[in-house]
């Protein structure tokens, strides 16, 4: 694994049982991941978007072994950390903090701002004395745009922008190397969550983090990003640079998120950019053979159904998941052997 490179995830997949026999054998598996590979490079900010139910908090919970995932790797650190116990794994959790989508599920309203950031100073002994847990709160709420004055209001007080705020200062207090933010803005009015985006890209630069920004939203994902991780189903579709992926995404799934993007002035969308998917996204415990994303392509050959499309990568950092440029280089290679006959 590259000095540069912080977190790796190899053919990472979850696999969860829905329904057992009378023996409490499993009768039926809804994958949730299906071999999702991917990696984050140090001070870096890579998006993971996709649909709803399309795996991406399942992957970021994988990665935290919150979930246990059923089989794939996962490096820290060029540290193999599926293969860690309970015990072994929880020195290195400081340094992997995750930030929460609900600003109000994930904080106690019981608890006042002090008692929420004094948990995990407690947790991983980061302070010995009342004076310098004190400093450190008030550092955290100055840093997330909160005052110091604020520590003994309750989480009920604030509004949501506010309590992701909190929830930010809380996962920051540890001072992680890495960040997992599943959704942050997800549940915030839109003027709030520029706010929130704005504060995790100044976050980013003033303290060297690295983030895997989990979202559904390409608009919100365009912004923050250095590099996109596309998701379709439980895999990984299509990775690239950000403003390379905007301007020339490769995998039809990526083209059709796209151009649902809303535009300031509909009137200018040219009718034919606009790809609509038919039918639902199917079902992850019965999902199509081959390309999973085939029942709903446009380019959709009798192949796709027999093969299954591996990542790799077309062009320099950017890597696509689709087997139709491999089928048309296989009939371009045939007709020059038919022709040099």
């Amino acid at each position: 694994m590259s000095e540069d490179v912080i977190l790796d995830v190899q053919q990472l997949s979850k696999d969860f049982v829905i329904q057992k026999n009378f023996f409490g054998r499993a009768r039926a598996h809804l994958k949730a991941v299906d071999e999702a590979s991917f990696s984050v490079k140090r001070q870096e900010i890579l998006g993971l978007v996709g649909e709803s139910g399309s795996g991406k908090t399942t992957v970021g919970r994988c990665i935290l072994r919150l979930v246990e995932p059923s089989s794939g790797r996962v490096f820290f650190n060029g540290q193999d950390i599926t293969q860690l116990s309970r015990a072994e794994l929880r020195p290195l959790r400081r340094n992997m903090q995750l930030i929460f989508q609900d600003p109000f599920g994930s904080l106690n309203p019981r608890h006042s701002v002090e008692q929420i950031l004094t948990a995990p100073i407690d947790i991983h002994g980061l302070a010995k004395t009342k004076a310098e847990k004190k400093a450190k709160i008030q550092e955290m709420l100055t840093l997330v745009g909160l005052g110091p004055e604020q520590m003994t209001r309750y989480a009920h007080e604030f509004s949501g922008g506010q309590r992701q705020r909190i929830g930010i200062a809380r996962a920051l207090i540890c001072a992680p190397e890495l960040l997992i933010a599943d959704e942050p803005v997800s549940a915030l009015d839109v003027s709030i969550q520029a706010q929130i985006v704005n504060l995790l890209i100044s976050l980013k630069q003033k303290l060297g983090l690295s983030i895997l920004f989990i979202a559904h939203d390409l608009s919100v994902v365009g912004h923050i990003s250095d590099r996109v991780a596309v998701m379709y189903l439980g895999r990984i579709v299509e990775i690239a640079p950000t403003k390379r992926l905007f301007a020339h995404p490769l995998h039809p799934y990526t083209e059709a998120l796209l151009s649902a993007i809303p535009v300031p002035n509909p009137q200018q969308r040219d009718h034919k950019s606009r790809i609509v998917l038919e039918g639902d996204i199917p079902s992850p415990i019965n999902p199509p053979s081959g390309c999973t994303f085939r029942s709903r392509c446009r380019y959709a050959l009798e192949e796709c159904a027999r093969q299954r499309p591996i990542l790799k990568e077309v062009k320099s950092g950017h890597f696509k998941a689709c087997i139709r440029d491999d089928l048309q280089l296989r009939a371009a290679t045939s007709e020059i052997n038919k022709d040099v006959k």
